[in-house]
């Protein structure tokens, strides 16, 4: 799941848990609100029910007493106190107060012949009294003073008004209160309402949680892991971690520690393996044919392949950019139909790359882009049609040609950005080969500061020069006149020594052959040019290897310093300064197998990559051996002066003698 995905997730359950806590807050609000209202509320309703009580019995009090008896509001004094029992006995009130008979039954039994009188109002209760044989004083009182009820007669001529009924009287506190308790039913409505919202969006966020998080089928989960994007991110994300875990920096080194010891005194003399890049999956059943440093990035060298014979499926070239930082695995890889032979940065564009193949393409590969090349030259006679085994890139930033040679004897220089054709073609052919006249070209190198005259080696030993252009005193084309012999086997490398330092040493070239010698050369001057064939003799012979020699090269910086890498897998440092017979240091760095290129980085020299046959590419810290005194280049002008004193001794034999030299 990526990152976006899951700071989604994230956020959904941060706002769960918000939404839960929210609730939880207002449930507990609610309940002590609730609280806080029993206590008064139950203290006003029993208030309340006191006064109704009081109201009640307060207004009984007035028509009878503790006992329940009537009490007339006002009775003559000589009422007889069983008058009144009986009358309560036998009669009940009525709503206004009065006492009216409940049956006439009754009122034949009083003793004393006492009758009842109601007048037509119903308002007057009279009592007689008989005539006895007693002379008796008539009394007629009345029980109750109450007022006459008004009797209102209605017909249809008496018009009456509309009397509206009284509305009960409303305090200003229980409208108060009414509203209060309208508000509050209202926010209890919202509450709940939005309380099931909070639940309703809470389930969805579930759901939509566990929509994320479930487990993804197979299908899904094979469709992520091909996505290009996904593959892309792995790779590049890979490499990051593997950069920063290849970083051999020893992050808790103590600095207080064997600060007093003195160093090793021959540490800087010492040749270290730095490291070994190696793939599987690329270098199996490979060889490395060539090697090259990037002109900008130090930590970036390139290193083509041959064929692998037992994987069909797999393309035949391989070109392979590796990086110290990052050494399971290389930090580019190119691919081509046919062998890479000869490889080759840029050195004004530093993400280009050019190849040159075994069926004569020359190839264009950007590391911006994918596996396959960007440009490519046609499979056709303008062009390459054999093996190209050497290529340099010459000129300035803003004119520059890339130079190839193929072993027909075809030099060709191209436009880094129109490979559909060469700019301009040259066939190197010698009139004095017995069979044929083509040249088979396998080394080739311009002398610095040279755009024009070059010199190649050949599969036959010799050296010869060539011109891009005529020039004065001599033509375009090989210069058949200075053959430049030594060599009793293929030229396997050539390089002139940089232009370096406060003399010119840029005429001397080094040769390595598979006649297991090196020899150091001196170029005729081209201001001098030959009218007629004469041969060039080298100026001393390295005899010190014992196989094939197949590469050799001048450091950059230090002008007496060479390295030479041979069948027998060993790298060897000549300083001339210092011994001529024997190397410096002599290096075993693969047993049995060869080493076919060597190559110093373009920064300080201080490190040389060695590619192998058995596909591995070697890099090698030479420590001090690199960094040249003031006196060299003055120590270098007495040692091959002197060289060339013995030269005729040490230099070329004929027939059977370079083979007992070559293997002493």
């Amino acid at each position: 799941m990526s990152d976006k995905r899951r700071a989604e997730i994230e956020a959904k359950r941060a706002k769960l848990a918000e939404l839960r806590k929210a609730r939880a807050d207002r449930q507990r609000a609610e309940t002590e609100r609730r609280q806080s209202e029993t206590a008064p509320s139950s203290s006003v309703a029993h208030r309340d029910v006191d006064d109704l009580v009081n109201a009640l019995v307060g207004a009984n009090r007035g028509g009878f007493d503790s006992t329940g008896d009537v009490t007339p509001s006002s009775s003559l004094p000589g009422t007889p106190p069983r008058q009144s029992a009986l009358l309560h006995s036998g009669s009940a009130l009525s709503p206004s107060g009065r006492v009216s008979r409940q049956s006439d039954v009754g009122s034949d039994r009083l003793s004393m012949g006492m009758t009842m009188v109601t007048s037509a109002t119903d308002h007057v209760m009279e009592r007689t009294l008989t005539p006895r044989s007693i002379d008796l004083i008539d009394v007629e009182q009345e029980l109750f003073e109450l007022p006459q009820r008004e009797r209102v007669i209605y017909n249809k001529e008496v018009q009456t008004t509309a009397v509206e009924p009284e509305t009960p009287s409303i305090s200003e506190e229980d409208i108060r209160q009414q509203i209060l308790r309208e508000h509050e039913r209202e926010l209890e409505a919202d509450r709940i309402a939005r309380e099931k919202e909070l639940e309703e969006e809470s389930v969805q966020l579930e759901k939509e949680i566990e929509q994320e998080i479930r487990d993804l089928t197979e299908e899904e989960r094979a469709s992520i892991l091909t996505a290009p994007e996904f593959l892309d991110f792995v790779e590049q994300s890979s490499k990051i971690v593997q950069r920063a875990l290849n970083d051999g920096y020893d992050y808790i080194r103590d600095y207080t520690v064997g600060t007093e010891t003195n160093g090793d005194d021959s540490e800087g003399k010492r040749v270290k393996r730095i490291c070994a890049f190696y793939d599987e999956r690329y270098g199996k059943n490979r060889s490395i044919t060539d090697v090259d440093w990037s002109p900008k990035y130090p930590e970036l060298s390139v290193a083509s392949y041959n064929k692998n014979p037992a994987a069909l499926n797999e393309p035949d070239g391989i070109v392979a950019v590796w990086n110290l930082h990052l050494l399971e695995r290389p930090e580019f890889v190119f691919h081509s139909q046919s062998d890479v032979l000869s490889v080759t940065f840029s050195p004004f564009h530093s993400n280009l790359v050019f190849g040159g193949t075994y069926s004569g393409q020359i190839l264009l590969w950007d590391t911006r882009s994918k596996h396959l090349p960007v440009l490519k030259t046609p499979l056709s006679a303008a062009g390459h049609t054999h093996p190209v085994y050497a290529m340099q890139m010459v000129g300035t930033q803003n004119a520059h040609n890339l130079i190839t040679s193929s072993t027909d004897g075809t030099v060709c220089s191209w436009l880094v950005d129109m490979l559909a054709q060469p700019q301009e073609t040259l066939e190197l052919i010698h009139a004095g080969h017995n069979k044929t006249g083509e040249v088979a070209v396998t080394t080739l190198d311009f002398p610095d500061n040279e755009t024009t005259t070059f010199w190649v080696g050949t599969e036959e030993g010799n050296v010869y020069q060539a011109n891009r252009y005529d020039r004065a005193g001599a033509k375009a084309g090989l210069n058949q006149y200075d053959i430049y012999k030594g060599h009793a086997g293929p030229v396997m490398g050539l390089h002139f020594h940089p232009l370096v330092g406060p003399v010119d040493f840029s005429d001397l070239f080094l040769t390595a052959s598979a006649d297991w010698t090196v020899k150091l050369w001196r170029a005729k001057s081209l201001a001098k040019p030959s009218t007629a064939v004469q041969g060039i003799t080298p100026i001393y012979s390295f005899d010190e290897a014992d196989d094939y020699v197949y590469d050799v090269k001048w450091h950059p910086t230090h002008p007496a310093l060479f390295g030479t890498v041979d069948g027998s897998g060993k790298f060897d440092l000549w300083n001339l300064n210092t011994d001529t017979e024997v190397p410096v240091v002599s290096t075993n760095v693969v047993s049995g197998r060869a080493i076919n290129k060597v190559e110093w980085d373009r920064k300080d020299g201080r490190r040389a990559a060695l590619g192998g046959s058995d596909g591995k590419l070697y890099v090698y810290d030479i420590g001090d051996l690199g960094l040249p005194r003031e006196s060299e280049w003055s120590d270098l002008q007495k040692t091959v002066s002197g060289l060339a004193g013995v030269g005729q001794t040490n230099g070329i034999v004929d027939g059977e003698g370079t083979r007992i030299i070559a293997g002493r």
